[in-house]
């Protein structure tokens, strides 16, 4: 997740804010940025925008990758989520990051004034895609690149006592997305905003044994605030689906499938 809104309320507050932190911080996602900085392919001097900036820990990466002749800029809706970024906004090395308030579809830069332009676990939370893309499609120079990362939330598997409770608990989670199972037409969703598809790849997560400075260890709080009254979920059930996942101990199973999309503007 990043730093957009879901459609049907997970709000980033400053709470919220803190936990998706921790969760980045987590061996998972320190090697999911890895990989996203891979396929990033940074050079020194490259203009870069974060779209979806969340606590900035890839723009902080990033930012010593280009250098203090590159330039690295944030948005994000939520003022929480920019404030934890803005502790990580001086770089030794490289540039200042730049962070402002702004949605993906309206993006406050001037066209043609970024090489590139990187977004993680945000696409996904966006009602209109197609306009997201065209604004990043905007602020492209010509042949500049967008790096996606989303997950498809249908390649889920969380072993529980109960996998009754558990479809319904993720069913009902599956409400604060726009599109909970994106990346299975991105592609072409970038072909009509004007990309060339150039690299795609599966980036997994799996947690086997409970462990609580994993991803989902901190999923389980994200999931359980959120589903008490969407799919009938009630507060008493999420907290029981909870209180299983934690006692399973060594019999503890998690993984979900991410998917990285890199793509050349026409």
């Amino acid at each position: 997740m990043g730093g957009e809104t879901g459609v049907n309320g997970l709000q980033f507050d400053p709470e919220v804010s803190r936990q998706m932190e921790t969760m980045y911080t987590t061996p998972d996602v320190i090697e999911q940025r890895r990989v996203v900085r891979t396929a990033l392919a940074l050079r020194p001097g490259d203009r870069v925008l974060d779209v979806g900036v969340g606590p900035g820990l890839l723009a902080e990466e990033m930012a010593a990758e280009v250098g203090p002749s590159g330039r690295i800029c944030g948005i994000d809706i939520s003022d929480s989520m920019l404030a934890i970024a803005r502790a990580r906004a001086e770089v030794p090395g490289g540039p200042g990051i730049e962070l402002e308030l702004a949605p993906a579809d309206r993006i406050p830069h001037a066209s043609e004034s970024f090489d590139v332009v990187v977004s993680t676990q945000v696409f996904e939370y966006i009602d209109e895609v197609p306009s997201a893309l065209d604004e990043v499609r905007r602020v492209l120079r010509p042949a500049g690149r967008v790096v996606l990362l989303d997950t498809d939330w249908g390649s889920v598997v969380w072993r529980s006592t109960d996998d009754v409770r558990m479809g319904r608990v993720l069913t009902a989670f599956e409400d604060h997305l726009a599109d909970p199972h994106l990346p299975r037409t991105l592609a072409g969703v970038l072909d009509k905003a004007g990309f060339t598809v150039t690299h795609r790849q599966v980036v997994p997560i799996l947690n086997a044994g409970y462990d609580q400075h994993t991803y989902s260890a901190g999923l389980i709080d994200i999931v359980g605030d959120f589903v008490p009254g969407h799919g009938e979920v009630t507060a008493e059930e999420a907290q029981a689906w909870a209180d299983d996942l934690r006692s399973l101990g060594a019999g503890y199973f998690f993984s979900l499938n991410r998917y990285l999309f890199v793509a050349s503007a026409l």
